[in-house]
């Protein structure tokens, strides 16, 4: 497997297809899955000529259960560690749910010449959980009962998941269970402590700033009927804050809509890149 170890001795698998000197585009996966769910992206990007990175995020898939570092400023140092690894420059950085905020956190962060372009897709910026300052916000027992489900009945829990993830649970909506059983098998394949406390990392992270920070193209992909991660007060809201973002919302679609839609997606995001 490919892997790097990091400073604090953790690996990080990652996957990495395509000609070298090909443009770069990395993907960042969400909670609690791997870069595998990234597999319809990276196969119709790598058969485009482009060069497909994706890693599972600590304690996630392939990479280390770790027993520490599970917020969202350890999760970019990883990446950071894997782009100077690989020295990679100009790259365009892609991110679904939790990897849209390290997207942004990373874009925010990387060195000069870099990155290129940044996508965020159902992504968990700015900020998820109810505050005094994001009143529309997913109330905090939300996240308490994911995190109470993930220590004490994860397999049951997660299957459930999939059905508002992929908005399965729709009138009308084609259920794929072999969809529903690839998501329960990445879920399940990382570590139940990581996933416990990586949730505070997705729905508490602030990344305001970050997202003020980007001087980069960036691109913002968001369904409007995304039952996990709510269109209103998180994409509508950071594309509003991003410098000349583009925003593309698509009624109907859920939070899995690279999956459930991914042609469309495909094509959205290929306009971008060549654009």
């Amino acid at each position: 497997m490919s892997t790097i170890t990091t400073t604090d001795g953790t690996e990080i698998f990652y996957k990495d297809w395509g000609h070298r000197d090909a443009q770069v585009i990395m993907f960042h996966h969400g909670w609690p899955l791997s870069s595998d769910d990234w597999d319809g992206q990276m196969m119709f990007f790598v058969e485009k000529g482009y060069r497909v990175i994706a890693h599972d995020r600590r304690g996630h898939g392939r990479s280390s259960q770790s027993a520490t570092g599970h917020d969202m400023d350890t999760y970019v140092a990883d990446v950071i560690a894997l782009t100077d690894a690989l020295d990679l420059r100009g790259a365009i950085h892609i991110g679904h749910s939790t990897g849209g905020g390290e997207v942004a956190r990373y874009v925010a962060r990387a060195k000069p010449g870099r990155v290129s372009k940044a996508v965020l897709i159902s992504a968990v910026a700015p900020i998820m959980v109810k505050t005094a300052n994001n009143p529309d916000g997913v109330p905090m027992d939300v996240f308490d009962m994911v995190r109470e489900q993930t220590a004490t009945n994860r397999a049951q829990f997660y299957y459930d998941f999939t059905l508002p993830f992929f908005g399965y649970n729709r009138d009308g909506a084609e259920v794929k269970e072999a969809v529903r059983l690839n998501w329960l098998r990445q879920g399940l394949t990382g570590g139940a402590l990581a996933h416990y406390l990586g949730v505070a990392a997705f729905s508490e992270t602030d990344f305001t700033d970050d997202l003020k920070a980007i001087a980069v193209p960036t691109l913002v992909l968001h369904g409007e009927d995304d039952q996990v991660v709510p269109f209103a007060t998180t994409g509508k809201m950071s594309a509003q804050i991003v410098a000349g973002a583009k925003l593309i919302s698509y009624p109907g679609y859920p939070h899995g809509m690279p999956t459930t839609n991914g042609e469309v997606i495909n094509a959205d995001l290929l306009a971008f890149i060549q654009g």
